[in-house]
């Protein structure tokens, strides 16, 4: 069975820095995109970067400058540097990959559990 699996979430203090990951397991034949959402209660999920995978990235305007997503395609796992944290950047962040299943070889799209970033002095 595919999932992703995420780490990296916790309490951090404004202008701090957090790093996220996201490992995928489980019968895959390969990964293609690979991205980072996040969403507060009431809101929807918004994007907060992407990366393709010969490393095309893809940035929401509000964390330019400040989020970098990379991946190491040997360990399957994407990764979200998070810097100048800001407490608007509070929330719950999903790990979303496009993967192909060995069991279907169809295109699936997963997501992960989720892991809280609180941004807060």
């Amino acid at each position: 069975q595919v999932q992703l699996v995420e780490s990296g979430g916790g309490l951090v203090q404004p202008g701090g820095s957090l790093r996220l990951s996201c490992s995928a397991f489980g019968g895959f034949f390969s990964i293609r995109d690979m991205g980072w959402y996040r969403q507060v209660p009431e809101k929807e999920r918004e994007l907060v970067a992407t990366i393709t995978n010969d490393g095309s990235t893809n940035y929401a305007d509000s964390v330019k400058g400040r989020f970098t997503i990379f991946r190491d395609n040997a360990k399957n796992t994407v990764y979200l540097q998070m810097n100048i944290l800001k407490p608007e950047d509070t929330a719950v962040y999903y790990c979303n990959a496009d993967l192909l299943p060995i069991a279907t070889m169809r295109s699936t799209n997963y997501w992960g559990q989720g892991t809280q970033v609180t941004v807060s002095s």
